[in-house]
């Protein structure tokens, strides 16, 4: 293997890990990674962009502003390539107030209840951004931290790997938490996300990707027609706020159950509540050490099918219920409502007032460990 660097004007091209690799009935490309520059934040931190490239064509950008996936480009039936997620043309947008399109969120996931949680006889308080809840790490989550990333090449595919040092205090967090994420887009079309983290002191960990889908590309419309299946007999009911009421409670006979096939708007408008949709987490068979099959998506025009494999114990089924039209994505595209479906490999939202949920809590020496697939192919 080896590494090329090319200059070309302002924009610098890093292309990494260069491989031949022949896959069946596809053209043999060069996998790569190549990096550019997308920016900087407000206080002037240089943003960048690295598109991965696998042996058949298939293409994902991630910018080192929150760890974000910002493009997946994958064949539909017809070995079209189209990018299936929802996301922005350029920085300004992704500075700015959005519903986390494609980033790493972190330290904690999901919510907690009313922003506070007890450790080891301390009680630790934490920013109240979804009120009168934390959702998905507070006011400055990792999503909206700078990453340092590392190209690599893999047997399996190119790819990156994040790092970033959340201080002890971070977010009202205990303990100096070290995260990875690493992205690898495989030469058989899998986005792989491998997370791991360490701390030196006791606190919550719950790491996942919040990528909006839309299998039939992000220009055609909501994803209501899109069939789902999801693995799972159970689920964690929620109250009016989204958190959990500590119940563990069967999918059969409500509108949650996706045990078989079906279109994700055939019962939607059975759910009560605004603005109207899916936003649960469903309960798989056990938290595992190698990715288990949790979820699969169908797109019937492209013809484009999605498995979601992980280690994690649950998975959150997000239909894109807040989506109002008032955000603009690539090429001008109004994103409205349920344009895209979110499904979260995660730990049980609120799970540090559970004792009956997986806990989340790491522990110095200890290291954690997660990793989810979105795995693409046709039919």
């Amino acid at each position: 293997m080896r590494k090329v660097v090319v200059f070309v004007g302002w924009m610098s091209l890093l292309s990494v890990g260069l491989c031949s690799v022949e896959a069946k009935g596809e053209k043999k490309e060069k996998s790569s990674v190549k990096k550019e520059a997308f920016g900087k934040t407000e206080d002037g931190l240089a943003v960048e962009r690295y598109t991965l490239t696998n042996a058949v064509g298939s293409t994902a950008k991630i910018i080192t502003y929150g760890a974000l996936l910002t493009e997946l480009n994958v064949p539909d039936r017809d070995g079209k390539l189209g990018d299936v997620v929802l996301g922005f043309d350029n920085l300004k947008d992704y500075l700015a107030e959005h519903p986390y399109f494609g980033a790493t969120v972190g330290r904690v996931a999901n919510r907690i209840a009313k922003g506070t949680f007890t450790l080891e006889g301390k009680t630790y308080k934490l920013a109240i951004n979804n009120p009168p809840n934390t959702l998905h790490g507070g006011q400055k989550g990792f999503d909206k931290v700078v990453w340092k990333a590392e190209p690599k090449a893999t047997p399996d595919g190119p790819s990156l790997e994040l790092s970033y040092v959340s201080k002890d205090g971070e977010e009202g967090y205990p303990g100096t938490l070290t995260a990875h994420v690493t992205y690898t887009l495989t030469n058989d079309n899998a986005l792989r996300i491998d997370y791991t983290a360490t701390t030196d002191k006791a606190t919550p960990v719950n790491l996942t990707n919040h990528s909006y889908f839309n299998l039939a590309g992000t220009k055609t419309g909501d994803i209501l027609d899109h069939e789902l299946t999801v693995f799972a007999t159970k689920y964690t009911p929620t109250d009016e706020t989204l958190i959990p009421t500590g119940e563990i409670k069967p999918v059969q006979d409500t509108p949650f159950d996706f045990t078989k096939p079906r279109r994700i708007g055939e019962r939607i408008d059975r759910l009560k509540g605004e603005p109207g949709g899916y936003d649960l987490n469903y309960v798989l068979t056990k938290d595992k050490k190698e990715p288990t099959l949790a979820a699969r998506v169908s797109e019937p025009k492209s013809g484009r099918v999605m498995e979601v494999l992980t280690t994690e114990p649950g998975i959150q089924l997000y239909s894109g219920n807040f989506l109002d039209g008032k955000l603009k994505g690539r090429g001008d595209v109004v994103y409205k409502k349920h344009w895209g479906f979110c499904l979260e490999a995660q730990h049980f939202p609120d799970a540090v007032h559970h004792e009956r949920f997986p806990t989340m809590i790491l522990k110095p020496g200890e290291t954690y460990k997660q990793t989810t697939i979105y795995a693409f192919k046709t039919k």
